[in-house]
């Protein structure tokens, strides 16, 4: 991947006015966690840190938990990171929230395949309306979770917690595993999970806006899923032929050489309550069936997209976000596939100047989550504005 070099961190002390603190370190310095937790300074309420796949994740987290003494830590693996420079490898990139503008609670969520809903949906509730009582004095409230992005459960999850949140508006990433697809993990306080997520509940004097954005259009290039294991988000069939060589025939390329890069380059998405969602392809099987990063079933439409200008696109909607207040921070979880679209565009550049420009921090990830939805190819996230500002 096309990579730029994160701006280095800088320390607390020389950025008093922002309400939220970042900083970005190799992983692989021995030290990587000490200069973090003296780059974010005191008095924190909560840490995130998004860390690169081929670091020493559970040295890292354990670390942490004796750096950040007293301080929440939530961590995962990335398919990349987003430094206060743009896209970069390599790092871990941290965001910590302050005490005296955020108030927090965590959730941790194991065995995501034996969840029962009710009692997650009542442990949800308790949670959100529990911190609501503890800090009646910050108005504004959003939930951020993170999820193991080869659990195959975030579907389930959503909807589930969708009916807890009420009116919480709610965003997250599946973590990821770089491009390889084989472990990711999650992290709560210094302990390190595999089919599991840890939800933050998050309350704050900021003003905050939740937001969703994707830089395609539905083209008239129709298929039918006709076989199916939806269990495993697995398409055997498309038009009632293996769906690998279907994929490829509609697309005029060769069905042996299909990659991340064709999926990245050639979406599909299907309409769903008026609006269209990506249904992105993770990889070929090796008897020709297509693995989906997010749920499928039998008798969907799938349409192949049309792609515009990712940099354009990604510019018009932060710009947007920042028009009615002094941003801070933008917190994103950016699906590997628009970073693998863009570094084969040769674009990747242009993204993370944009990203920089807009103050943009946080991970790419195998999936995102917004409201009661997983989705794909797409960048989620929340706006923070300063705390004299109103959201827009």
């Amino acid at each position: 991947m096309e990579e730029t070099q994160p701006h280095p961190a800088t320390a607390q002390a020389d950025r008093p006015t922002e309400a939220v603190r970042r900083a970005t370190v190799d992983a692989h310095r021995a030290d990587c966690v000490a200069i973090l937790a003296a780059q974010l300074g005191p008095d924190l309420e909560q840490v995130f840190l998004f860390v690169d796949t081929d670091a020493d994740f559970d040295r890292i987290i354990s670390e942490a938990r004796g750096a950040f003494d007293g301080v929440k830590v939530v961590a995962c693996t990335t398919a990349g990171e987003i430094s206060e420079g743009g896209y970069s490898e390599g790092n871990i990139v941290a965001l910590g929230l302050p005490r005296n503008n955020f108030t927090t609670s965590t959730l941790l969520v194991t065995d995501l395949d034996k969840v029962e809903d009710r009692t997650l949906i009542e442990t949800v509730v308790r949670e959100r309306l529990t911190l609501e009582a503890r800090a009646r004095d910050l108005p504004n409230a959003f939930a951020f979770l993170v999820i193991d992005g080869l659990s195959r459960r975030e579907d389930q999850l959503m909807n589930a917690l969708a009916s807890g949140m009420a009116a919480l508006p709610v965003f997250g990433g599946s973590a990821g595993d770089g491009v390889r697809f084989k472990r990711t993990r999650v992290s709560l306080d210094g302990a390190s999970y595999q089919n599991a997520a840890v939800i933050t509940f998050v309350r704050t004097r900021c003003g905050v806006k939740v937001f969703s954005l994707d830089h395609f259009e539905p083209g008239t290039e129709r298929m039918v899923v006709t076989k199916a294991e939806p269990s495993r988000r697995v398409v055997c069939e498309i038009n009632a032929r293996p769906a690998a060589r279907e994929y490829a025939r509609i697309l005029g390329k060769n069905p042996d050489f299909l990659s991340p890069f064709t999926f990245a380059a050639h979406p599909l998405v299907v309409r769903v309550g008026g609006q269209h969602h990506v249904r992105a392809i993770q990889r070929v099987t090796e008897d020709g069936a297509l693995v989906f990063f997010s749920a499928i079933d039998e008798g969907i439409v799938l349409t192949l997209a049309k792609a515009g200008n990712m940099a354009k696109h990604l510019d018009k909607a932060l710009s947007d976000l920042s028009a009615n207040g002094k941003l801070d921070t933008i917190l994103a979880c950016d699906c590997v596939l628009r970073r693998i679209e863009a570094t084969q565009k040769q674009s990747a550049r242009d993204v993370s100047r944009v990203l920089e420009a807009h103050r943009v921090v946080g991970f790419n990830t195998y999936g995102e989550q917004v409201g009661a939805k997983h989705v794909n190819q797409t960048m989620t996230g929340v706006a923070l504005y300063h705390p004299d500002e109103d959201a827009p």
